[in-house]
């Protein structure tokens, strides 16, 4: 059985050094094609540099781009199935869970990921993975916070990004009680967590908080 590879970003792109090296080497660096799923808008284009930057001085230096609001899904999973790593951008949560949980775009990325090929999501990318989706109000016009299925790239797990910015610790914990899971992981901009067959193995950036069973904790890497 193939391992399995997420990677969970807390902010915008780029990757950092260490975590954007291992993902090129997952990714197979020269002879691999790593396909960025993101939401279209104006300006997009110069924007993937910032995905794409670390990755090309790894060694990645094919990559394609597939905008999940508009291209055809047809297509899009055609090119898809090409690739040897996976991004889910960030931006819009709503939208990017809406536009692939429980769709084609998203069964295709889970069996890709169950087949060892590395998969990350940069901020509305990392809170769409787990099997809760977890939306804090300040990410959502609703201005509440949402449950809702994710993914289930990674299980027993919440997400909280943007951490420090968004003062999210109580919604981390909230959000813990109210899925029922063991474990609240808050990700702050420019940090980034590495799992591998679902289990926390590398970290980037200097900390990252943990909340566990009652104890919230400052971790260093």
């Amino acid at each position: 059985m193939e391992k399995r590879h997420l990677f969970l970003l807390g902010g915008s792109p780029p990757f950092g050094h260490k975590l954007g090296s291992l993902f090129a080497k997952l990714a197979l660096n020269e002879h691999g094609k790593v396909a960025i799923l993101f939401l279209e808008r104006a300006g997009w284009e110069a924007y993937m540099s910032k995905y794409t930057s670390i990755l090309n001085q790894k060694g990645i230096k094919e990559f394609v781009y597939l905008p999940i609001n508009t291209e055809s899904k047809n297509r899009l999973l055609k090119e898809l199935r090409t690739c040897t790593g996976m991004i889910i951008g960030g931006g819009n949560t709503e939208f990017y869970r809406d536009y692939i949980v429980d769709t084609p775009i998203g069964y295709c990325i889970k069996e890709m990921y169950n087949q060892g090929i590395p998969a990350a999501g940069f901020s509305a990318g990392a809170l769409i993975s787990p099997e809760h989706c977890v939306i804090p109000p300040i990410d959502n016009h609703r201005n509440k916070h949402l449950f809702l299925k994710g993914l289930g790239l990674i299980k027993d797990c919440v997400i909280s990004v943007h951490f420090s910015q968004w003062n999210e610790e109580r919604n981390l914990k909230t959000a813990i009680e109210t899925a029922n899971v063991s474990i609240g992981f808050g990700i702050d901009d420019e940090e980034g967590l590495y799992f591998e067959n679902e289990n926390l193995t590398e970290t980037e950036g200097d900390n990252f908080f943990i909340y566990k069973k009652g104890r919230f904790s400052y971790q260093v890497p």
